[in-house]
């Protein structure tokens, strides 16, 4: 069974928003754990949760993804941006904790000029000051397109982190279509030469999600511009190759595309509807 999902808001509650995932066609889902471009969280209504909970039971979902704000910057030159970054992290933690066990997806951070090293050594920092071995969920760096002083861009600063993290269990890594091929990585043209280089720095069994988008920019553009399925650079068929791609099976993949939830679910048929003729 692939678990397949969208991005969903959570602003009505947490059953709410499984409830609609699973209307959609989706056996997963992922969400803001608070304000995407702020600092700001609601607070935790206990009998929501406990309905999420039982209603993720009910639909037979697999793991829940949520995604940290866009702000958070673990490796920003000013310690109280630092700071901050931490702060959520715990505190997305402890709801995610309460909700299921699933996964923390965030965004590396831009190290702002201070150098890549320096930039993998205070994510890092920040994880090892966050992370408990008693903790269930697993909190996941993303592939990012490499703009700028953007750290995830390649593999090797994904391993740079990781190998420098403590609690190596509870961390992973959630790959990105479009930012991968953003990156340089031919996800499209060369997906076999794509994981072998995966396989070789970061190990395939660090990827514990992924987000499934085209892209609006052709290889290598480092933008960063999602596109809806079929509507970008990579195409369909390059999107089901990595979909159905036997080291990748069993993980949620979360569509990220300029949708609706109408079209999201559109995009889900259509995806799961293919993928079945090709198992």
């Amino acid at each position: 069974m692939i678990c397949l999902g969208a991005h969903m808001s959570s602003a009505g509650g947490y059953e709410k928003m499984v409830r609609k995932a699973a209307e959609i066609g989706a056996n997963t889902c992922q969400f803001f754990c608070r304000n995407p471009r702020g600092s700001r969280a609601k607070a935790m209504d206990e009998e929501d949760l406990a309905r999420c909970r039982a209603l993720l039971v009910e639909k037979d979902f697999g793991p829940v993804v949520g995604h940290a704000p866009y702000i958070m910057n673990p490796c920003a030159r000013d310690p109280g941006i630092r700071d901050l970054a931490a702060r959520m992290m715990a505190e997305d933690i402890a709801l995610l904790e309460r909700l299921t066990p699933g996964y923390y997806v965030f965004h590396p951070g831009s190290h702002v000029g201070q150098g890549a090293a320096e930039g993998c050594r205070l994510i890092a920092g920040m994880l090892n000051a966050v992370l408990r071995p008693e903790q269930q969920t697993v909190v996941l760096l993303e592939t990012m397109a490499g703009k700028g002083t953007e750290i995830g861009g390649s593999f090797t600063e994904l391993r740079a982190i990781l190998d420098q993290v403590s609690c190596q269990e509870k961390v992973g890594v959630c790959l990105d279509t479009c930012h991968m091929s953003d990156a340089g990585y031919d996800v499209a043209g060369d997906l076999e030469g794509v994981l072998e280089e995966l396989a070789q720095t970061v190990g395939l069994s660090r990827v514990k999600a992924a987000h499934i988008n085209d892209s609006m920019n052709p290889v290598g553009a480092r933008k960063d511009r999602h596109a809806a399925i079929g509507e970008g650079s990579l195409g369909v068929e390059a999107i089901l190759r990595f979909l159905t791609h036997p080291s990748l099976r069993g993980i949620p993949f979360e569509l990220e595309t300029p949708r609706d939830d109408a079209g999201h679910g559109r995009e889900i048929a259509l995806l799961r509807e293919r993928a079945a003729g090709m198992e």
